[in-house]
């Protein structure tokens, strides 16, 4: 399903993903994910281009790339623990394909994740770890013209395969921001949604990233964290990359975040919406998981 590499649309309708592939349509699956594999291998090495840039192949003009980083703020050694939970490493660029996998929408329902967020158009959007742009795209699709997305992800070879993805669908509204373990570098009060798929289970310095998050949203602003779910013993992805509600609430509550809302129907996710404690707000205390 690297429809998000050259296709105007990165998911299949609800037919097409239904569809039980016949032996002609195995056979076209096959040559696609072929080819889906070179694009994708032939953008890891344009990502390793040094460039700020990426040519927008429709109109000429440049999708910038904010690599503004202050190098003189020192980033703390990472730690291998956060309340009790071992934090995972982050997914290197070289595993970009596995984030356009041809299974996707059957294993998340994508599509579905993405009603559920309540996106509209002109709202300020940010896509926190947005790896090569699977949910930036159509969260830059559905936010119109007027709004505009944050793409943040603290691996440029990743924001470059975003951009020249972003360039090519002829998308202007997407901002690629190059983040720090520390801070994703967002504008403060101006965020509606803060969607982290799959990512903050990967956090290094969890308390200063979600610290930078809180101050960036706006007023109403929502976090949407995404993970696998780790009640769920047969959702088959490894417990380090997994989470459960309780871990999601005895980690972010202390944060300033309280919980505003779940969505139970992914199938193998839970998708829970979090917002900001209103300065003084005392968290009450929690049992650990």
């Amino acid at each position: 399903m690297l429809t998000v590499c050259h296709s105007s649309r990165a998911f299949p309708t609800r037919h097409e993903a239904e569809v039980v592939p016949t032996a002609y349509t195995a056979v076209r699956m096959f040559v696609r994910r072929v080819h889906h594999a070179l694009v994708i291998a032939w953008l890891c090495l344009a990502a390793l281009v040094p460039s700020g840039n990426a040519a927008d192949a429709t109109s000429g003009r440049p999708l910038e790339i904010d690599t503004a980083v202050d190098a003189s703020i020192p980033i703390p050694p990472a730690a291998t623990h956060h309340r009790g939970r071992e934090i995972a490493q982050t997914m290197h660029f070289t595993g970009a394909p596995w984030l356009v996998r041809e299974s996707r929408q059957r294993e998340e329902d994508c599509r579905l994740l993405l009603d559920a967020l309540d996106v509209r158009p002109g709202q300020t959007i940010c896509d926190m770890g947005c790896g090569n742009g699977f949910y930036t795209l159509e969260l830059a699709r559905r936010v119109g013209p007027e709004g505009l997305v944050y793409a943040v992800d603290i691996q440029p070879e990743m924001l470059r395969m975003l951009a020249e993805v972003a360039s090519r669908e002829g998308l202007t509204n997407i901002r690629p921001v190059l983040g720090t373990a520390i801070d994703p570098r967002l504008p403060v009060a101006t965020i509606d949604l803060c969607l982290c798929v799959d990512v903050y289970h990967e956090f290094s310095h969890p308390d200063a990233m979600l610290a930078r998050v809180r101050e960036s949203l706006a007023d109403g602003g929502r976090l949407a964290l995404v993970e696998f779910r780790g009640e769920d013993p047969a959702v088959p992805i490894k417990p380090l990359h997994k989470m459960t509600k309780a871990q999601i609430r005895w980690e972010l509550e202390p944060a300033g975040f309280h919980v505003v809302g779940e969505f139970d129907r992914l199938p193998w996710q839970h998708l829970v919406f979090l917002g900001a404690n209103q300065p003084g707000n005392r968290v009450k205390s929690l049992e650990n998981p």
